[in-house]
């Protein structure tokens, strides 16, 4: 049976450049890098040289970069530390951030009665960024969380513009990252943002490791203790193999970016050309211009043809979602889609088709093929 991933924005095959300079690192350099002996001290070399490069293509410090398992731990550290050591009294987020946003910040809601505001999402996704500035009016000392590309959408938030405000008004400004690291090209000289955070997996290297941009001076403390690893702010002995892989994958991203950017975003005209053909009264979830690699759409099915939806397509090898895999296995109405859609359009099937420069136009074909005898 031919098999179709087209479910990228919840993670990405490993590019076998990524594999290799895995297994390398585990045969060859498997020392502690905290220890002092030779083989401790070529792992930490390996970890230095990994960091480097990583900040290299953000165009920021290496002491800026910490490790960390990924997007979820990052947003959960940020946050906490923000309100707990650099004392804010307030978070402004949206609805839609991931919910690794929205969880820690109910919890810190409970944890510490702080208050949280809610900017206004317009109908296409976008973030109203006048109703930020207005609630920035308030001299309460603010972090901002606005994700850059939302995963469920790909609707872009222009973080130049968001960074400019919150430091206007003397806000902490942190943007999840986790879907434009590796698929954007993001420079931190040029952007007033403070915090952002990658996940590997997310861009062609292994599950269980990412990172965090934390600007120099911003006085955040440790979430994790127990040692002085990572500059003392994340304690644990670093995954040095996958730390490398995702310091390959990410220096892959980047050298390919521009021919897979082209490659991807030719795949996804000619899956609305087809879908336009094929299924006219679709409809795109957001921007048909928002980011490159994801596309939301609403089917003209019946509300009957939702639960199946997703079973019938992998029955036939093909992998889509409805929303996050973080919310795998559920059949609630995405809660980023609720701030978009009316009640009546949440019944019909929706589904978020996401790409890597893997893909072929064989597969949307295939797509379109099943989707026909759905």
């Amino acid at each position: 049976m031919k098999k179709v991933y087209l479910d990228n924005a919840s993670t990405t095959a490993m590019r076998p450049e990524v594999i290799q300079e895995m297994t390398k690192i585990m045969a060859e350099d498997f020392g502690n890098p905290s220890s002092t002996h030779s083989f401790g001290r070529n792992a930490k070399t390996v970890l230095e040289l990994s960091r480097k490069s990583i900040a290299k293509h953000l165009n920021c410090s290496a002491q800026e970069i910490i490790f960390t398992s990924g997007g979820t731990e990052a947003n959960n550290w940020i946050l906490r530390s923000a309100v707990e050591d650099l004392k804010a009294e307030r978070i402004i987020t949206t609805k839609i951030e991931h919910h690794a946003v929205l969880y820690s910040v109910l919890a810190l809601q409970s944890d510490y009665n702080i208050q949280v505001d809610y900017v206004n999402v317009n109908q296409d996704g976008s973030i109203d960024l006048t109703h930020l500035s207005n609630l920035l009016s308030d001299e309460k000392k603010t972090i901002v969380s606005l994700m850059h590309v939302n995963n469920e959408t790909g609707t872009v938030l222009d973080l130049d513009r968001v960074g400019i405000i919150c430091k206007q008004y003397n806000a902490l400004f942190h943007s999840d990252t986790v879907q434009s690291i590796g698929k954007a090209e993001i420079d931190l000289q040029k952007i007033p943002v403070d915090f952002i955070l990658a996940s590997a997996h997310k861009f062609h290297g292994p599950k269980g490791v990412g990172f965090a941009f934390i600007r120099k001076n911003s006085g955040l403390q440790p979430l994790i203790f127990g040692g002085e690893q990572e500059k003392g702010l994340r304690a644990g002995t670093e995954a040095v193999h996958q730390i490398a892989g995702m310091a390959k994958a990410l220096s892959l991203s980047y050298e390919n970016l521009e021919a897979e950017r082209i490659h991807i975003s030719d795949l996804k005209k000619y899956l609305i050309e087809q879908l336009e053909l094929n299924f006219p009264g679709f409809r795109i979830n957001g921007k048909k211009d928002d980011f490159y690699n994801i596309i939301n759409i609403t089917l003209p099915f019946s509300s009957d043809k939702t639960s199946m939806l997703l079973f019938s397509l992998d029955m036939k090898g093909i992998a889509v979602s409805r929303g996050s895999a973080c919310q795998s296995g559920s059949i609630k109405p995405s809660h980023v889609l609720k701030e978009m859609l009316s009640e009546d359009d949440l019944k019909l099937p929706n589904l978020r088709i996401s790409f890597s420069h893997y893909n072929t136009k064989e597969d949307i074909d295939w797509l379109i093929e099943s989707l026909k005898v759905v």
